[in-house]
């Protein structure tokens, strides 16, 4: 796994969710559509197709044009509800993933700057004995 120079500004855990998610083409499917579903785009092309799908309705042969948009709206209600809570689990595993990674590393901060600070203690209680030298008195420059 090698990291890119734009790699190294982010944390380690959203690196390895991105190498993941690149990896499944379900995954990638999945976020192409919800970055869509959450566009602006997606919205315009949606006004436009429900402006043509009525206005065909009240000026076409169709009598009953808002059932079958009452279908294919609930069809695609369902789906892009699916992506949203696809959306939601990945953004749980992140969370979770940062959490631990997260955990491991102050765990060694921590272990770490315990050890400093035992050396400090040890070097601050011998310090006074090395500068009285051998024999208990002062060292003289």
């Amino acid at each position: 796994m090698t990291q890119t120079a734009a790699d190294t500004k982010h944390h380690p855990v959203v690196v390895q969710q991105r190498l993941a998610r690149a990896e499944d083409a379900q995954l990638r499917l999945a976020d192409k559509v919800t970055a869509f579903a959450g566009s602006m785009t997606f919205v315009w092309v949606h006004c436009a197709i429900f402006a043509f799908w009525i206005a065909s309705g009240l000026f076409g042969a169709d009598r009953y044009p808002f059932q079958f948009l009452t279908f294919v709206v609930s069809l695609e209600a369902i789906f892009l509800s699916t992506f949203v809570l696809i959306g939601q689990n990945r953004q749980a595993a992140f969370v979770q993933a940062k959490a631990d990674h997260d955990f491991v590393e102050q765990e060694a901060m921590l272990k770490e700057n315990t050890e400093l600070t035992r050396s400090i203690y040890k070097l601050t209680q011998e310090l006074p004995a090395q500068l009285r030298g051998p024999g208990g008195s002062p060292i003289a420059d």
